[in-house]
């Protein structure tokens, strides 16, 4: 197995990103293709000691790099970029998972492009683990804006052989995102895809869920529309850094807070594991042909690592060939057509 990484897309590349695919490769059973300037990887390895010769470690050179501010379509025309080049790679089947940290729109149209989404699968959605002490998957959490009912159902059964396979989770309960749990709560999309989501028999499907229940672990996969899942997780990690840090104020008070927050360290770090994005690791672009993973904008090498080793579940699970048959059986029927 060989995991294709753009070392050079991210707040923190190139170095930390070659630091956690080195890592990897040290630790693990996968190789890995560190794609971007040969120069600058070569030369970034060499000042942090770093040794790239080893066997599981190639190089594929690409010399351009897409931005965060760069338009998602400039992954059309910027070919000759690491992250345009390891959806290329990934495409021909010279590795078996990508991993980047670059910007999501343009890895999200590259994945489309390049490599294509599953047979029948109509949208393609980006899963997020929600980083609750029983994690919770979430799609979709930003690649498209509007949904049709079947778009849902078809989230929700990637969803399911995704925790299933990678989460380890055991029959997934799966819930609808919704205003309330009432079967006729909602929108015209939420009650359709409702109705349709009761007929897929291979589904734990256990209803409508509101955002308030969603900590206490009342499903394990949450399907949602693409704009409601964005403002949410960004709700969810906005409220997790403000929560840590009035926790920090309130133990800085007085002498004697602080002594509580000696004693209470360990949990406390506990807590600020559980809102880290570096322990899930990566987000999967669910419904494409091959693995994609977007690691997070500001990932350390610790969080690439992460990212590498659930690349590395992804394909041990053959998530990608059992979705496809989910696709092909669903009751949802649909015909699609390849579109942005």
């Amino acid at each position: 197995m060989k995991i294709i990484v753009d070392v050079m897309s991210g707040d923190k590349a190139p170095g930390e990103l070659i630091k956690g695919a080195c890592y990897a490769a040290n630790t693990g059973n996968a190789g890995i293709i560190m794609v971007g300037n040969a120069d600058i990887i070569k030369k970034t390895a060499s000042e942090n000691m770093l040794d790239i010769s080893l066997p599981g470690i190639e190089i594929a050179d690409a010399r351009d790099v897409i931005s965060m501010e760069d338009d998602p379509m400039s992954v059309k025309d910027k070919k000759d970029s690491s992250m345009a080049r390891s959806l290329m790679l990934l495409r021909e089947g010279d590795g078996d998972a990508v991993v980047s940290a670059g910007n999501t729109g343009a890895l999200y149209t590259g994945s489309v492009l390049y490599v294509g989404r599953i047979k029948g699968v109509q949208k393609a959605a980006i899963a997020t683990v929600l980083p609750f002490p029983k994690p919770v998957l979430m799609l979709d959490c930003g690649a498209n804006v509007n949904q049709k009912p079947e778009n849902l159902v078809q989230f929700a059964l990637m969803g399911n052989i995704y925790a299933g396979n990678v989460m380890n989770v055991s029959n997934p309960r799966i819930g609808l995102l919704n205003n309330g749990t009432e079967s006729h709560k909602g929108t015209e999309l939420h009650v359709a895809a409702y109705n349709f989501l009761l007929n897929e028999d291979r589904l734990n499907f256990t209803g409508n869920v509101e955002s308030k229940s969603i900590p206490d672990g009342v499903c394990d996969v949450l399907v949602t529309d693409g704009f409601t899942g964005n403002v949410l997780l960004k709700a969810i990690e906005g409220l997790g850094g403000f929560f840590v840090s009035r926790l920090k104020e309130v133990y800085r008070k007085n002498p004697i807070t602080y002594l509580s927050a000696a004693i209470v360290k360990p949990q406390l770090k506990k807590l600020k594991s559980d809102f880290d994005p570096a322990e899930h690791g990566g987000a999967p672009f669910l419904g494409i042909k091959k693995p994609v993973f977007k690691a997070h904008g500001s990932s350390d090498a610790k969080s690439i690592v992460s990212a590498i080793r659930v690349a590395e579940r992804f394909c041990d699970g053959q998530v990608t060939e059992k979705t496809e048959e989910a696709i092909a059986n669903s009751v949802s029927n649909i015909n699609t057509k390849e579109v942005i």
